[in-house]
């Protein structure tokens, strides 16, 4: 097992961690970014951003490999596609055990991110890659001319449900209010799209079929009523879950497990930093991501110049 020390480790390499990489290593501290996956985080699986300033219109990927770049421009060691055994954040310094590693950090940034909520009904778990996906842009060419649905109201829902008219016949979008969360522009673009019906009040009970999905079951949400959808495809856009699992017990966390910090991005343990979606954060954005990852950087630097000893008076 190879082991190594650092000043700051970085937990994910998407925009936060990445930013986060950037900010620390000018910091001139020994800086380190490690990953369960490669790197670029979720929006590597975006088509196009829009709303990153200094690109009128960005492909995630493109984007976030730009990000990548940038750190290896400051020297940061990465270390993607470890598989995680034990993270002590609790010892001085803090502890991190892969298969293949053991790495000694005096400061720690969380910027693992977080998933795509499950619906958690019957069929769902049973279904995911055979009709049940979370990312339109991974799995969206399968349903060429297909019928498909998307559940939720939100951005990432009704932009997903647009993306997916590249491909499917007929989109159906969920959703268990009578209007949308999402922006007012996003909206205006959806309704105009006439492959998109809507289907409001309705929840989804149960996703069905034999081999493949053929079925999403309904619930009207005000009356009771139970219908059925045959559609090919279900893609649930309903929320996120912060990807916590192997800090859970350590830090403090908001109800939904979202770690809280305070303004400088410090959690409840010295030392540690939290930042991106995995916080608890009311904007979960690439551009509020990468701000996050600044700031958190910034005050790990500033933690690590109050460990410096101090020379003793003789």
């Amino acid at each position: 097992m190879q082991k190594y020390e650092f000043d700051t480790v970085i937990f994910g390499g998407g925009p936060a961690g990445l930013a986060a990489a950037i900010y620390a290593s000018r910091g001139a501290v020994s800086t380190a970014v490690i990953d369960i996956n490669m790197f670029g985080g979720q929006p590597s699986n975006y088509l196009e951003l829009e709303n990153y300033p200094g690109f009128s219109t960005v492909g995630g990927y493109d984007l976030m490999e730009k990000f990548e770049e940038h750190a290896d421009k400051f020297g940061v060691q990465k270390f993607p596609m470890q598989e995680f055994e034990t993270v002590d954040l609790l010892a001085s310094p803090k502890i991190i055990k892969t298969k293949e590693l053991e790495i000694f950090a005096k400061t720690v940034i969380i910027a693992t991110g977080a998933q795509p909520m499950k619906l958690n009904v019957p069929g769902e778990q049973e279904f995911v890659g055979r009709g049940v996906s979370y990312c339109a842009v991974c799995d969206g060419a399968f349903y060429r001319d297909k019928i498909v649905a998307v559940v939720g109201g939100g951005n990432a829902a009704v932009e997903e449900a647009m993306y997916l008219t590249k491909f499917a016949s007929k989109v159906y979008l969920i959703h268990r209010r009578d209007e949308l969360r999402a922006d007012k522009i996003v909206q205006d673009r959806a309704f105009r799209n006439e492959k998109i019906e809507f289907v409001w009040n309705s929840v989804v009970k149960e996703i069905k079929g034999e081999d493949l999905v053929n079925t999403a079951v309904l619930e009207n949400v005000k009356t009771g009523e139970i219908t059925s959808l045959s559609v090919n495809g279900v893609f649930p856009y309903i929320g996120m879950t912060p990807n916590v699992e192997m800090f859970r017990g350590q830090l403090e966390q908001d109800a939904r497990g979202f770690i809280i910090t305070d303004e400088t991005m410090k959690t409840s343990i010295d030392g540690v930093y939290a930042v991106g979606d995995v916080r608890n954060t009311p904007l979960r954005q690439v551009i509020t991501a990468a701000a996050d990852g600044a700031v958190g950087a910034v005050y790990a630097v500033k933690y690590l110049e109050t460990l410096k000893e101090i020379p003793q008076q003789v």
